[in-house]
């Protein structure tokens, strides 16, 4: 097993006692891939104090063979699951983990069908996630690079721009540019959003044309080395009004606040709470309607997260979004949203692309 992947496994392994577990079952592709680097879409993980057993079927044995080493690999007879479920107890592993969220009933099902009443399920929730939110120096590199990249997307996109061009032709290029520049595609469906469009904040891209005197919202994110990126920039085609441009000050006024509250110990709360804070004093907390951001990483949202009344404290090695927004039915919304790093003394915005409001 590649060193950071053992690492990685050690360090779960080490919970499983404080648990009360002898085995986790870990289902999520994400998950299993921070633990062992095993890249295929179908299998169950068994984590034991004592080692690591893949279940898998033979559309990934030979992928397997090549990406992991220190794994044992089984390839299912009837199932990932019920196949998974005969060895738990074979592997001493009678008081066995399970995440609810990531099991389908009928998965849950087939495995107490194959245990019977030899293993005790416990749930667990967060064991490789609590682990997945403090990124390493190498993860920190690739999500830099993702933020970069994106960062030069959403850049190239508003250069498009114009009236009469439609959303969706929009959203097209981005994802093709993603692609061009190296990523292995989108981390999430881009959303572009044009005029009273854009005070949807998940606005999915349409065949609406570009008019004058419209708000454009482009949101995207890069899959980069198998980590995500994620940035929102606002523009306005023609002359903006006054009261745009005070929306506009407004929400990057709170970005700013929510990135100065950033660092190793403050609590997700107090950041959220710091962009509200801003919006309040301009009469717009009620136009804001989402929470301020959530981690990122292999998955594009990930734990913290950035919103009202969270305890969970920041810690180096994390990276969140910052997004705030205000929203007007009938007018359309602004969003400014870049990916910050936390590190022990000082926070670093991984995004590069300018916030400074663009007429075009």
């Amino acid at each position: 097993m590649h060193t950071a992947h053992a690492q990685r496994t050690h360090r779960l392994q080490k919970l499983l006692g404080a648990n009360d577990i002898d085995t986790l079952l870990v289902t999520s592709p994400a998950d299993w891939y921070y633990l062992t680097g095993f890249t295929g879409e179908a299998g169950v993980l068994l984590v034991t104090r004592r080692g690591v057993t893949l279940v898998t079927d033979a559309r990934f044995t030979v992928q397997a063979a090549e990406e992991l080493s220190g794994v044992t690999v089984v390839l299912q007879q009837d199932g990932v699951y019920r196949t998974a479920g005969r060895l738990l107890p074979k592997r001493k592993g009678r008081r066995a983990g399970i995440e609810p969220n990531q099991l389908t009933l009928a998965q849950f099902e087939a495995l107490k069908k194959a245990t019977g009443s030899a293993v005790r399920f416990r749930s667990v929730t967060g064991l490789v996630q609590s682990l997945r939110a403090c990124k390493d120096p190498s993860e920190l590199a690739q999500m830099r690079n993702a933020a970069i990249l994106a960062s030069e997307v959403v850049e190239g996109a508003i250069r498009m721009l114009k009236p009469g061009v439609r959303e969706f032709e929009i959203a097209a290029e981005i994802e093709y540019q993603l692609r061009k520049r190296g990523a292995s595609g989108a981390a999430f469906a881009s959303i572009v959003a044009f005029g009273a469009r854009a005070a949807l904040p998940h606005a999915r891209p349409t065949a609406k044309r570009l008019g004058k005197n419209e708000l454009v919202v482009l949101d995207l994110g890069a899959i980069l080395g198998k980590y995500c990126s994620d940035i929102t920039r606002t523009v306005y085609l023609g002359k903006a009004t006054a009261r745009i441009r005070l929306w506009y000050q407004a929400v990057r006024e709170a970005q700013a606040a929510a990135i100065a509250a950033i660092m190793a110990g403050a609590s997700c709360g107090d950041v959220d709470a710091a962009a509200r804070g801003v919006l309040a004093a301009y009469k717009l907390d009620q136009a804001f309607v989402h929470s301020t951001g959530h981690g990122l990483g292999l998955e594009v949202h990930e734990d913290p997260r950035l919103a009202k009344g969270q305890k969970t404290k920041l810690a180096s090695g994390n990276v969140v979004t910052v997004e705030p927004g205000v929203y007007f039915a009938g007018v359309g919304g602004i969003r400014i949203e870049d990916d910050v790093a936390v590190h022990e003394k000082h926070t670093e915005v991984l995004t590069r692309a300018s916030r400074d409001f663009i007429e075009l």
